[in-house]
């Protein structure tokens, strides 16, 4: 019925679902969610698959209404993951959602995708604190975020308890954006951007995303790559980034939504170059526009500079754009 490798590969997406929910799942609901990776099964089939990982102790049947858990071996296993179920991983989250995106920016409202950052509960509100400056300084995607307690849920994500929860619009924002209006973009890498007098000059880091398995930005938090404060406070300094292209005849059209998303608050777009020249020092295919973005885990990375450090799960998912709220009142309700 299935080969040996495509059990493992399904069992791997089963696994990174399971992760991901924090909670138990049955068959159906992990059917559906499996379709966000592009595999699409029916239940029986998802059971078939669940009943040969619990034989594995890879998952833990809790009930047959709750469904299974991820077992200690199985978060281990993923981790493990062979190399060729994690190339081009980060390159397939994008394209799934930007097709997930469905902000209507004349309405204000519909599903964006958004980056989740798990702080301990005890640090958050000095995270907070760390964070403020970033965001003062429009060093992101947007300033709108969600904040979410242990033990509820952020969208389809689970909030472990003792963390919290916090949602940041991801730069992927702009694909989804400009998808539903017939433009197509090319999501090349992530990267470290050197900043002087407050001027991006040149990527000095650069992570393509059809060879990861994580977004480059979490690969540069996690390594201490990063002097967001500095850029903050100095205008000199490395940040988060990434590197976009459109075909050269959608410039101006590609603009004018860069312009109408900047009057709803989501101004991530920070340089645009013109059709075939190089965008800070980054070469550009003759028929191509380059454009930088800001990462939209630049905040986050100025609180880990400080030491205040989260799990972060970058292009996570996508929630409604109307649980988001500005920083500055997020901030108030916090730190009170």
């Amino acid at each position: 019925m299935f080969s040996h490798d495509d059990i493992e590969r399904k069992s791997m997406v089963i696994l990174r679902v399971l992760n991901q929910a924090g909670q138990p799942l049955g068959a159906r609901i992990i059917a559906r969610r499996m379709k966000d990776y592009g595999i699409s099964l029916s239940e029986r089939a998802v059971r078939y698959h669940l009943q040969f990982m619990d034989e594995l102790l890879l998952t833990e049947l809790v009930g047959r209404r709750d469904g299974r858990v991820i077992t200690a071996k199985g978060i281990e296993e993923l981790r493990n993951a062979r190399v060729q179920d994690k190339v081009g991983y980060a390159i397939s989250r994008i394209e799934v959602l930007s097709y997930r995106t469905t902000f209507d920016i004349e309405k204000r409202r519909g599903l964006v995708p958004v980056n989740i950052s798990f702080f301990p509960e005890k640090i958050f509100p000095d995270a907070v604190v760390a964070m403020k400056g970033a965001f003062e300084a429009g060093l992101c995607t947007s300033d709108l975020v969600c904040i979410a307690r242990g033990g509820t849920f952020m969208a389809d994500m689970h909030v472990p308890e003792g963390q919290v929860g916090f949602a940041t619009i991801c730069s992927i924002i702009l694909n989804g954006v400009l998808l539903k209006r017939g433009i197509p973009m090319d999501s090349k890498f992530g990267g470290i951007l050197q900043m002087q007098d407050g001027k991006p000059v040149r990527f000095v880091e650069l992570i393509h995303y059809s060879g990861t398995s994580l977004d480059p930005s979490e690969a540069f938090i996690s390594a201490k790559m990063t002097s967001v404060r500095d850029v903050i406070e100095k205008g000199d300094g490395k940040m988060l980034a990434n590197f976009r292209e459109v075909t050269g005849i959608c410039r101006e059209s590609a603009i004018e939504v860069v312009d109408m998303l900047s009057k709803v608050g989501i101004r991530g777009v920070l340089s645009v170059g013109r059709i075939g020249e190089p965008v800070c020092q980054v070469p550009v295919d003759v028929s191509k526009v380059g454009m930088i973005l800001f990462g939209g885990l630049n905040p986050v990375a100025s609180a880990r500079e400080l030491g205040f450090g989260a799990e972060n799960l970058a292009m996570s998912t996508v929630m409604d754009f109307q649980e988001l709220k500005p920083f500055s009142q997020a901030y108030r309700e916090v730190i009170r």
